[in-house]
């Protein structure tokens, strides 16, 4: 345990408090048992740092140690648990717990053998699938950690540290709310860069090889994410990649699934897992329309990629409708649930929104109640014409 305790006094030291992510202050620490999900590269080792830094004066009273070091290879999470109880230890905090055999059997265990430990860990987004199916899952709070909303990186970037404003609000107010914003701000520049390189907090790392990284970060999700929650193959795990490059170049896309299986040599039904697979993984957002049963063999109605920076990663010129309904997604579905509208193009919650660029006009939901055009390249919106970067101050 030694080198896990100095390898964790070493990512304390290194790890910065100045700003955190939306769900932090959402979250209740004093919880027995936390799970932290997303995709990688959102922030969630630094979350549990930046609390262990800020919340605790003695060091000792919490561990962390990521369940991917070698530590691990000769030693089980029960003994860590108990050899860092016995010292005093009283919070836990484990990292990437998927890369561990049976990690819900143990910490299940753990949780029942010290009642007054505390355990808070993390894992990939995948491991919402284990939300209803464990014996775990009665003991633990899950929370979702998304990427970098809009309002996050104006904030990270030190441009204004502005309030999250909920969508009836936006919806109802969004001419006085744009107005406060873009007081002092030239926004759109801001909200352009934000769609190439500001969706995952790793940004900040540099950009010049920030897409070399993105595209790091999805190769781990498919070939060591994926294999350890789901029994796939490699060569599935190839197809997987396959199928995600041949969807970058076509969304958005309303899928024929007969063809999809045929360019990456596979069936219906794997075709349909595949991208659900990929769903859960945060790669790709599947939208259907309302009333339709969504699950692993339901072929969604449209497929997009889940946010903006990914589709800079495959080398194709990224098309303008395509970012715009996939920011407007990839935003509202971190709050809302986001179905396809009959007419207009979104329906959220008692709303129905048309994507389009300054010019689009109401034609298509002209006669919808509660309807709204979200239109790219402005600053400013007037009545039910509401602009899209405005959508990413929801979180």
């Amino acid at each position: 345990m030694d080198s896990l305790m100095k390898i964790y006094l070493r990512l304390l030291q290194e790890t910065e408090t100045e700003t955190f992510r939306y769900l932090y202050p959402t979250i209740d620490w004093d919880e027995r048992c936390i799970a932290i999900i997303g995709a990688k590269g959102t922030g969630k080792t630094t979350l549990l740092l930046q609390h262990i830094k800020t919340a605790f004066s003695n060091k000792n009273e919490a561990l962390f140690a990521s369940l991917d070091n070698t530590w691990f290879a000769g030693h089980t999470i029960f003994e860590l648990a108990d050899e860092f109880y016995m010292n005093g230890g009283t919070y836990l905090f484990l990292d990437e717990v998927h890369h561990y055999p049976n990690w819900a059997t143990e910490i299940k265990n753990i949780y029942d053998s010290f009642p007054k430990l505390k355990i808070v860990f993390t894992g990939s987004s995948l491991l919402q699938i284990y939300k209803s199916t464990t014996d775990l899952s009665r003991r633990v709070v899950y929370e979702q950690l998304e990427g970098l909303s809009f309002r996050e990186f104006l904030k990270f970037e030190k441009v204004g540290d502005f309030p999250v404003f909920s969508l009836d609000e936006i919806v109802e107010n969004h001419q006085n709310i744009a107005f406060q914003i873009t007081e002092n701000i030239k926004i759109m520049p801001l909200f352009k860069k934000y769609l190439k390189n500001g969706y995952y907090p790793f940004y900040k790392e540099g950009l010049k090889k920030y897409n070399q990284k993105l595209q790091e970060a999805v190769n781990n999700v498919i070939d060591v994410d994926v294999p350890t929650i789901e029994n796939i193959e490699f060569e599935s795990r190839y197809k997987l990649k396959k199928l995600l490059a041949i969807l970058a170049k076509l969304v958005p896309y309303t899928p024929n699934i007969a063809d999809l299986a045929r360019a990456i040599d596979s069936n219906r039904n794997n075709t349909v897992k595949y991208l659900s697979l990929l769903e859960n993984a945060k790669l790709l957002n599947l939208v259907s329309y309302k009333n339709k049963r969504i699950g692993d063999l339901t072929k969604p109605d449209k497929v997009l990629l889940n946010n903006t920076n990914l589709s800079y990663i495959y080398g194709s010129n990224t098309n303008v409708g395509s970012a715009r309904e996939t920011f407007f997604v990839n935003q509202l579905k971190a709050i809302a649930n986001v179905t396809l509208a009959p007419k207009g193009d979104f329906i959220v919650d008692k709303y129905t929104f048309e994507v389009g660029g300054k010019n689009k006009t109401f034609d298509q939901i002209k006669d919808l109640p509660n309807s709204f055009v979200v239109a790219d390249d402005i600053e400013i919106g007037h009545k039910n014409k509401i602009p899209l970067w405005l959508f990413g101050m929801l979180y």
